[in-house]
């Protein structure tokens, strides 16, 4: 049976402020396809489109069927239920009230049908492993990774022709990512996933690459897909290369005709007045030598300005490298200094001086809480953490500690009060943020902006943290500023604690402790894998 297709035509869309998404993008899409871009390009914006929350300003877009979507700022939900993540939320609060003595019609026609609706939505959770939640559980008190499971498990259950995923491997451990892309690999309908997840993208059977509001698809995954990169950047170079050379011999020989021309026009003065030649011979003669000037130049300026535009062409099709680069405080930390504890109930573990601490172990064992320790003691926590340092920093897994309504420059400068608006508009131009964007609401951008804005806060405080706390750091990073964050932690000289379902990232940042959250049969324990 075929997948459906979902087809883009000249497909445009900007926002009011004038911010382009889509510029006359087309594409035909259809079974699993991975979308990638830099942060900010608009692919959350595009999969809203394809879902109908949005509409394009012109060209025609078509989906085939129903449109599931699994929303990328799931986990910030943090009021909703479990029940409400599986679709059933309406209708078992109907059954309770009922059950409770309301006789109010609503209650019934939210019902329906659906009497067994508890039963069926703790089945759903069994079956996805997840039934130790249970259907009242509150997603703020959820890891993300239990959050993305249990919505996953409810959009493969409603059966949708097409589904939209916007980064589902976030927050997931090792082994639930393992899961997932068994799940996915045996999707039965057409599949749109936003990730920068590699293992995952190298599953796909389509690469959909959004860039400057053009989409390209290439068939295969995403090795497939850097390859056919790598070998049509290779080809823009050498075609820039050459265009370059080219407008240099043409700017070159420019500049000798207009030698030669000069030299005729002062040989024709000086004949004129050594009187070589008279009257109307010397008029006919200078006609002649300036029409032949004027056609010299004209046909040579056109060779110049289209050697010009070649090389404008050519240049279209190099791709800029955006990635984070920014250089991290020199805390000047001595090798025994103290910067915080971890225990369990049984023994403890000291980061010291730039130490660098993988904290690993499944999703909902605790590794978030053991982190927020650190900043407010738990009573019921058998894993704790004790700050020992003056300045920590902290990036959460859930980015909302944000004013959604102030600016990018706005919400940096709390953390930086000593700092000038223009030493932040230079420094976050490291993190890829300038000139206007700088000016936007936080609440208008991207999970990957958004991201970064939580980063520079945590990276311009000034004064500089001696430890940088970073839970799950590369869930809302594009591949490239992944990279970048990975050369910028590779030169920060301060402690280092990371919780990381990334092994590759965690292998490149140089770890040199690992520790695994375990659950025991009397609580969580930590135990240390080596370093």
């Amino acid at each position: 049976m075929p997948y459906p297709t979902t087809v883009l035509e000249d497909v445009c869309f900007a926002w009011p402020d004038g911010r382009v998404v889509l510029d006359a993008a087309s594409a035909s899409l259809s079974g699993r396809a991975g979308l990638i871009g830099a942060n900010g390009a608009g692919k959350s914006t595009l999969l809203r489109l394809i879902a109908g929350e949005l509409h394009p300003d012109s060209g025609r877009l078509h989906v085939a069927g129903r449109v599931g979507v699994l929303p990328q700022h799931l986990v910030l939900q943090t009021e909703r239920r479990v029940v409400d993540l599986l679709g059933f939320g309406l209708q078992l609060d109907a059954l309770r009230a009922i059950e409770a003595g309301s006789t109010d019609q609503l209650h019934y026609d939210q019902l329906g049908d659906a009497w067994d609706v508890e039963t069926r939505a703790t089945a759903a959770l069994a079956a996805a492993g997840l039934d130790r939640l249970g259907l009242d559980r509150s997603v703020g008190t959820l890891s993300g990774g239990e959050a993305m499971l249990v919505a996953i498990t409810r959009l493969r259950a409603s059966g949708p022709a097409l589904a939209l995923l916007d980064e589902p491997t976030n927050n997931l451990d090792a082994q639930a990512q393992g899961a997932l892309r068994e799940v996915l690999a045996d999707w039965p309908g057409s599949l749109l996933v936003v990730s920068h997840d590699l293992p995952l993208l190298r599953t796909v059977e389509q690469t959909v690459e959004l860039d400057q509001g053009r989409l390209t698809v290439y068939g295969g995954g995403y090795d497939e897909f850097r390859a056919q990169r790598e070998r049509e950047q290779t080809a823009a170079a050498q075609a820039v290369a050459t265009a370059r050379q080219v407008l240099r011999t043409e700017q070159r020989q420019r500049i000798e005709a207009e030698t030669r021309l000069a030299r005729s026009a002062r040989k024709g003065r000086t004949d004129r007045a050594n009187a070589t030649f008279i009257g109307a011979v010397a008029d006919e003669r200078r006609r002649q030598a300036q029409q032949t000037a004027g056609k010299v130049r004209g046909t040579l300026d056109d060779k110049v300005r289209q050697a010009e535009e070649r090389l404008a062409q050519a240049e279209q099709q190099l791709r800029p490298v955006t990635e984070l680069s920014v250089e991290l405080p020199d805390p000047r930390l001595g090798a025994g200094r103290r910067l915080a504890e971890l225990r369990d109930p049984e023994r403890s573990w000291i980061i010291a001086g730039p130490q660098r601490v993988a904290l690993t172990g499944a999703n909902g064992v605790g590794k978030t809480r053991l982190l927020e320790t650190l900043f407010e003691p738990s009573r019921d926590s058998a894993l704790q953490a004790r700050p020992l340092a003056e300045r920590i920093g902290y990036l959460p897994q859930r980015l909302d500690d944000l004013d959604d309504q102030a600016s990018v420059l706005e919400n940096v400068a709390t953390t930086a009060p000593r700092r000038t608006p223009g030493e932040i508009r230079a420094q976050l131009a490291g993190f890829g943020l300038r000139g206007s964007a700088v000016e936007r609401p936080v609440a208008t951008l991207s999970g990957g902006e958004r991201f970064t804005v939580v980063l520079a806060r945590l990276l311009l405080a000034d004064p500089a943290p001696q430890l940088v706390v970073l839970d799950e750091p590369t869930n809302n990073l594009d591949l490239q500023r992944i990279d970048g964050l990975v050369a910028a932690l590779n030169r920060y000289r301060g402690g280092l604690l990371v919780v990381s379902h990334d092994p590759e990232f965690l292998d490149r940042i140089g770890i040199d402790t690992w520790l695994e959250v375990v659950a025991g049969p009397d609580g969580p324990r930590l135990e240390q894998r080596w370093g």
